[in-house]
């Protein structure tokens, strides 16, 4: 099957750092479905794993967003059928979607929207389930309760988590949603995706956010630069607030949290498939939720640019726009070589 792996952690302009390869089709095992995959999107995961993890020689498979058909499905699979559309963002230590059939455990797929096309749907899921855990299981808000009050900062609103975040909490919270962004074509786009004000993250945020909420931040959704921010989400959130983050980084001043009881928070949506917790069928059930959000209007697709077949030439291309950190949205890919 016609596929694109890694053998060495390369710049993405060595024409050697993704290559077009003809691999095997993978065996599902007992849980697993086979999905023939129809489109991929990009993620900051794709090109981290791509500079930073060598496989040594031996093709490494990337991709952790994927939409497709299922062709056959594991000795134990009670979820999904032999037809059914799925879409999902798979496991970080098994190979990846950049592939023509891809195997991936059922408790991490869900029926994709019926109002998306594959290419739509591949843009949500590892955003859509790290907004998810994010907002509802780490910070703990709820959903069906729009009258409460309060007031969340999202970073980085128009790129790929922020702006899941920031419709979510839109649609399903009462919080008024201050997004930041940087230029006027991504403020445009966060305040489409649900942000209510819009501050420049190149700018001090202090200033900005004292005079967006005057009152303070009851939480954070930090995507990037938590380090860089963390005194200033300090200074503007009330006593008791809360901070999510994402982003990787070396150290973090975690004290400046303490005079106010802040609670500070991980994300990271592998961890469930990564040690295999019980509850994994959680992002089957997120998924399906954001599905049926997706069908009834609530929510909208992030995918913003196709860069046509899934290629090495075409990802190295997408690999080269996630790591200028200027995307809006998802970047996709569509289909395969004839082969």
């Amino acid at each position: 099957m016609p596929a694109v792996a890694h053998r060495a952690a390369l710049p993405v302009d060595d024409p050697q750092s993704l290559l077009d390869l003809d691999l095997p089709v993978p065996e599902p095992g007992p849980h697993d479905l086979l999905v023939r995959v129809e489109a991929v999107a990009l993620n900051p995961v794709d090109h981290k794993v791509r500079q930073n993890a060598d496989p040594g020689g031996r093709p490494r498979v990337l991709g952790w967003d994927a939409a497709g058909t299922v062709v056959a499905v594991g000795a134990q699979v009670a979820l999904f059928e032999v037809g059914d559309e799925v879409y999902y963002a798979g496991a970080l230590e098994r190979p990846g979607a950049n592939s023509r059939y891809h195997a991936v455990d059922e408790r991490l797929a869900a029926r994709k929207p019926t109002t998306l096309t594959f290419t739509e749907a591949a843009a949500l899921p590892l955003t859509a389930l790290t907004a998810w855990e994010g907002l509802f299981e780490r910070l703990g808000l709820r959903t069906g309760d729009p009258a409460a009050p309060g007031t969340l900062l999202v970073t980085a609103a128009a790129g790929g988590v922020g702006s899941m975040v920031a419709q979510l909490a839109r649609a399903l919270t009462g919080l008024t949603v201050i997004g930041t962004a940087s230029r006027p074509e991504s403020a445009a786009f966060a305040r489409r995706m649900g942000a209510h004000h819009v501050i420049d993250h190149t700018r001090p945020l202090g200033p900005q956010l004292a005079q967006a909420a005057p009152d303070g931040l009851d939480h954070v959704f930090s995507t990037a630069g938590t380090d860089r921010n963390l005194p200033a989400y300090a200074e503007a959130l009330k006593p008791f607030g809360s901070v999510v983050a994402v982003d990787d980084f070396d150290s973090l001043e975690i004290g400046l949290l303490k005079a106010k009881s802040i609670s500070f928070h991980w994300e990271f949506m592998f961890t469930r498939s990564m040690f295999a917790t019980p509850d994994q069928a959680a992002q089957h059930r997120i998924l399906t939720r954001i599905a049926h959000l997706v069908d009834a209007g609530t929510l909208a697709t992030t995918a913003t640019r196709d860069l046509g077949p899934v290629t090495a030439a075409n990802l190295r291309q997408a690999h080269r726009l996630q790591e200028s950190g200027t995307t809006i949205g998802k970047t996709t890919l569509t289909g395969f070589p004839a082969h």
